[in-house]
C-alpha cells in the first residue's frame, strides 16, 4: 500500500500519464467533433495509424517536424473527407464505412512504408520533439516536470481542447455543430447547409484523430512499427461515451487512461515476479471499461448519431 501511495504521489508517475494521454486526448477530441455533428467516425483506428506513418515519413524525407505535423493532420483530413462523403450526402452506413476507412487506412500505410523502404529490416529513426525546458516553470515543485518538461505536441493537444471547447460554447459554429447532430431538420430550416456542417466537423475531427498518431512516431517514439496504435482510435471511441461529449471530460478521461496505463507499468516493474504480466497489461481496459458503464448510465448523447439526414425529407 505504501508502495501504490509513493507512486501516486511522484511527479513522474502523472507526467507519464499526460504523456501517455496526449495521443488520446488528439483521439477523442477528433471522435467528439464527428460525434457531436450526429456521424460516428469508427476509422479513428486508421486514421491514427495514416497519421503516424505519414507524419514520420515526412519527417524522414526532411521536411521538419512541424511539417511533419501539417502533413499527418492533411492526411487525417483527406481519409475524414472520404468517410465523410460516403456518410453524410450518400448517406451509407456510418459503421461499415467507418471499419472500411480503418482497414483501408492502415493497409495503405503499411503498403506505403514497405513500397518505400522495401529493404529495411528495423525503421529509420528520425529526430522527435524533445520535452521542452521552460525556464523557472520547469523547476516548479511537482508542476514543472508534470506540465511544464513535455514535447510541443502535448501543449498543442491541450491548447486544442481549449479550442474545441471554445467552438462548441461560446461560437455560433459550435451552436450550429451540436444543433446539426441533434436536430438536422431545424439547421436546415435556418437556411445553413447540414451536409456542409457535417462533413467540415468530420474532417477536422479526423485531422485531430492524425495527430495522435502523429504524436507516437514524432514524440513518444521515434519511428513508425507495425502494430504500434495498439487499440488507441477504439479507447477514443469509449472515452468520448465517457466525457459524455464534453471536451473538458475528454481531456479528464485521457488523462484517468493515462494514469492506469502508468500504474501498469509501475505495478508490473514492483510485482511482476508474483502476479502474470498479462493481468497488468489487462488492467487499464478493465478499469476504464467499468469508469464507461458508471459514466454512460446518464450521459446526454446527440440525437440524431448515426441517422443520415437527406434535404427534403422528413
Amino acid at each position: 500500500m505504501t508502495d501504490l501511495l509513493n507512486i501516486l504521489i511522484s511527479e513522474s508517475f502523472w507526467a507519464a500519464s499526460l504523456r501517455i494521454a496526449t495521443p488520446l486526448i488528439f483521439g477523442v477530441l477528433g471522435a467528439l467533433l464527428c460525434e457531436r455533428a450526429g456521424v460516428l467516425n469508427l476509422g479513428i483506428e486508421g486514421i491514427f495509424v495514416v497519421g503516424a506513418m505519414c507524419g514520420w515519413m515526412a519527417v524522414w524525407l526532411g521536411a521538419g517536424l512541424w511539417g511533419g505535423v501539417l502533413v499527418a493532420a492533411c492526411a487525417g483530413a483527406i481519409f475524414g473527407l472520404l468517410h465523410a462523403i460516403l456518410t453524410v450526402p450518400l448517406g451509407l452506413s456510418q459503421h461499415v464505412s467507418g471499419l472500411g476507412i480503418t482497414l483501408f487506412a492502415t493497409s495503405a500505410s503499411y503498403f506505403t512504408y514497405r513500397t518505400a523502404l522495401p529493404n529495411v529490416s528495423s525503421p529509420p529513426r528520425i529526430e522527435p520533439f524533445q520535452a521542452l525546458d521552460i525556464p523557472v516553470l520547469s523547476d516548479l515543485p511537482f508542476l514543472g516536470p508534470v506540465l511544464f518538461q513535455q514535447t510541443a505536441l502535448t501543449w498543442l493537444a491541450l491548447l486544442m481542447v481549449l479550442l474545441v471547447w471554445y467552438v462548441l460554447q461560446r461560437t455560433g459554429l459550435g451552436v450550429a455543430i451540436k444543433a446539426v447532430g441533434d436536430n438536422p431538420d431545424s439547421v436546415d430550416a435556418q437556411g445553413l447547409s447540414v451536409y456542409g456542417l457535417r462533413m467540415g466537423a468530420i474532417v477536422a475531427g479526423s485531422a485531430l484523430m492524425a495527430l495522435g498518431g502523429a504524436f507516437l512516431t514524432m514524440s513518444a517514439f521515434d519511428a513508425f512499427f507495425f502494430g504500434m496504435v495498439n487499440g488507441r482510435g477504439w479507447v477514443c471511441i469509449a472515452l468520448v461515451i465517457f466525457a459524455g461529449w464534453q471536451p473538458g471530460k475528454a481531456l479528464f478521461g485521457a488523462v484517468l487512461f493515462g494514469a492506469f496505463d502508468a500504474l501498469q507499468v509501475r505495478l508490473q516493474t514492483e510485482m511482476g515476479a508474483l502476479v502474470p504480466g498479462q493481468i497488468f497489461l489487462m488492467a487499464p481496459y478493465i478499469l476504464s471499461i467499468i469508469a464507461l458503464v458508471i459514466a454512460a448510465r446518464s450521459v446526454d448523447y446527440p440525437r440524431a448519431l448515426l441517422t443520415p439526414w437527406f434535404k427534403g425529407q422528413r
